[in-house]
Formats: structure tokens, C-alpha cells, sequence
């Protein structure tokens, strides 16, 4: 059983889906009218690029069906798209899982794959030296490629009829072989990957497109945590965000960092500071935050109350992030005011104590 649990949260996690916002679902699947699949298989697709097949579309939400394990149904959002990559947010009942795509060269390549991400950062613009080939051209019946790990990887048909819940397509087959396993994508014109199959042993797993949401933002709850120093504790306030492709995580939380859901409450900074860069350091599991330098003019506090005030942005920066550890600077250099000096790569840590929600 845990062989078995491990094979299809391994699969489950390797499916990459993407599909555009048309309501085309018969089985001809021409939205555009200007490009029909050609009725030989053996023949090259010669009017198609992968961007047909696998287009790139913001602000839609994938529902995907699941059947042979609980981790197959998946939900996948569009995080970030950055030219000819894409960033995808695939959510499952085991995990939420960050994958890079990038369309380059005549092949769509898978170049990171980051599990338990459950906050927001743009990998798209990380350089990346690996990448495992999806999908490669020409589309035609036969190309193939082989992958680091050995596995065997070809367009095996390019007219193949699936039926899923969302509809009937005629797509391109890429069958992946590896030993006693073999998985089957399909990709469907201006649709991208509507099907996947694995087979290992009599076992099969089945993730197929069910539904399409335009609009649909990621929603995120996120806790923040106020100086409530008259009472000489903290509390914390949950709050939605609401992303959607391409929206900046930092702003948000420049937004929220300068409120607070009481008067009696010290939002963490200024009016007019600004956060300059915000991401987690996923080598050293560090929250990197970097602030315009008047961070400490605007603050305006004592020692004490700036003391609960770098707490409270360590420890809202610190859930999100689910870190412990959060290094701030201003404008590149170490926090530094007349109460508080940091070294250089010194890192504040998160301390929940003494802390109610406030509701």
C-alpha cells in the first residue's frame, strides 16, 4: 500500500496542466476555424507549434477530474506568465505544487518543480540549467526523446479521440515509457493538456479536464500580526488575498502592512514606505524583505513599541512563508535605528506567544 501511495502521489505530481478559456468542447475542437487537425496520423502537423496545443491563458482556474486515487483531482491556477514562461499553481489534496514551464526551441520544458508551496513567489525569472521536455516538435507521429532519467517519450498519435468531462477531443497522444509504467498525455488544439493515464501493474490513474473557471482568483488567508501594546500583547487578524495571474504578492502585502482592523492596533509601517523586494530564500528557508529606507523615520516609535513592531512583521511574514527565520533590510543594508541595529544576515525569528485573533 505505501509503494502504491507513493507511485501515484510521484504521477500525480508530474501532471502538468494547463487549458484555455474556450467553450469549444465538441469533438472537431476548431474555436478558430483556421486550423484542423490533419486526418492522416502519420503525417507532420506542418501548420502547428506546441502554442497551439499547449496555449498560454491568464486568470482561468482548471478543475480536474481524479478517478484511481485521492490525488489525482487536482485544481490548477496561472500564477505568473513572463514571456515565453509560465508559472502554474496545482492544488491536490496531498500538496500544492509550483511548476515553471517554458515554450523555447521547439519544445515545452518543465524547469522547476517546487512542492509544499503555499505562499507566492515568481520562479519565472530564476535561471534554471535542467528541464525535462514535455512536449516536443514536430508534431507528428513518431518524434520521440528520451529523458535524464531514461524514461522513453514520444508523440505516439496526433488525431486521438478522449472523452473527458468537459468534452470530447481529438489530441495529440505523448506516451511516456519507464519500466513497468507508462503514462499517456493529451493535448488538445487551443485547449493544452485536457487528459493524462497512468498504468503500473493493472493499476490505472486518470486525471481528465472537468471544468473551466474564467476569473477565478487564488485566494490565500493569511494572518497579520498587529502590536496591541496598550495590552502589551499581539493579535492577529486573518485576511483574504486575492491574487490573480501576474499580480504582485509584495503589494499586497504593502497594503495590509500599512492597515489595521483597530484603532487601537499599530499597523507595521508607514504610509509612505515601500517594500522593495519580498521572497523566501528557499536554500536557507529565509523570508527576504527589503524596505525603503524610511522604514524607521515613518515608524515614529520607542524602543518598545519598535520592538513589536519588527515582531509583528517577522511573525505575519513568517506564517505566510511557514518560516521561522526573516531577515529585514532597508534599501539593501541592515535594519538599523537609533533603538535597534542588526548585523549584516542577521535573522529575527518568529515568536507566537502572548497572541489572540482578533475577529
Amino acid at each position: 500500500m505505501k509503494n502504491f501511495k507513493k507511485i501515484c502521489i510521484l504521477l500525480c505530481l508530474s501532471f502538468v496542466f494547463l487549458a484555455s478559456c474556450s467553450k469549444n468542447n465538441t469533438v472537431n475542437n476548431n474555436p478558430t476555424g483556421d486550423k484542423t487537425p490533419t486526418d492522416n496520423p502519420t503525417e507532420q502537423t506542418t501548420n502547428y507549434t506546441i502554442k497551439d496545443y499547449y496555449p498560454f491563458k491568464e486568470n482561468i482556474t482548471l478543475k480536474y477530474e481524479g478517478i484511481g486515487n485521492e490525488y489525482a483531482e487536482k485544481t490548477v491556477y496561472t500564477d505568473f506568465i513572463n514571456g515565453n514562461k509560465i508559472q502554474l499553481r496545482s492544488i491536490n489534496a496531498g500538496t500544492t505544487l509550483a511548476q515553471v514551464l517554458q515554450y523555447t526551441d521547439g519544445e515545452l520544458r518543465l524547469l522547476d518543480s517546487v512542492g509544499e508551496f503555499y505562499y507566492r513567489d515568481n520562479l519565472t525569472n530564476n535561471e534554471y540549467s535542467k528541464y525535462e521536455i514535455l512536449l516536443k516538435e514536430p508534431l507528428k507521429k513518431g518524434t520521440s526523446w528520451t529523458l535524464s532519467d531514461g524514461k522513453k517519450r514520444y508523440i505516439s498519435a496526433v488525431d486521438k479521440e478522449v472523452t473527458t468531462p468537459s468534452g470530447s477531443y481529438k489530441a495529440l497522444e505523448v506516451t511516456t515509457e519507464h519500466g513497468d509504467s507508462t503514462t499517456y498525455d493529451y493535448y488538445a488544439l487551443n485547449q493544452g493538456l485536457v487528459k493524462s493515464l497512468f498504468k503500473s501493474n493493472g493499476m490505472e490513474v486518470t486525471t481528465s479536464l472537468e471544468k473551466i473557471i474564467k476569473d477565478a482568483p487564488v485566494v490565500q488567508t493569511t494572518k497579520f500580526y498587529y502590536p496591541d501594546y496598550a495590552n502589551d500583547r499581539m493579535v492577529f487578524h486573518k485576511i483574504a488575498l486575492n491574487f490573480k495571474t501576474n499580480d504582485d504578492t509584495k503589494a499586497a502585502f504593502e497594503k495590509y502592512l500599512k492597515e489595521s482592523p483597530n484603532k487601537d492596533f499599530n499597523p507595521l509601517i508607514g504610509q509612505k514606505v515601500k517594500i522593495n523586494k519580498l521572497y523566501l530564500n528557499q536554500k536557507s528557508n529565509t523570508v527576504m524583505v527589503d524596505f525603503t529606507g524610511n522604514l524607521v523615520t515613518e515608524m515614529n516609535a520607542g524602543s518598545g513599541l519598535e520592538a513589536a513592531i519588527l515582531k509583528g512583521i517577522t511573525n505575519t511574514l513568517g506564517d505566510y512563508y511557514n518560516t521561522t527565520n526573516v531577515i529585514i533590510t532597508m534599501d539593501g543594508k541592515p535594519y538599523s535605528s537609533g533603538h535597534i541595529l542588526l548585523e549584516e544576515g542577521e535573522v529575527l525569528r518568529t515568536d507566537y506567544k502572548n497572541i489572540i485573533e482578533y475577529k
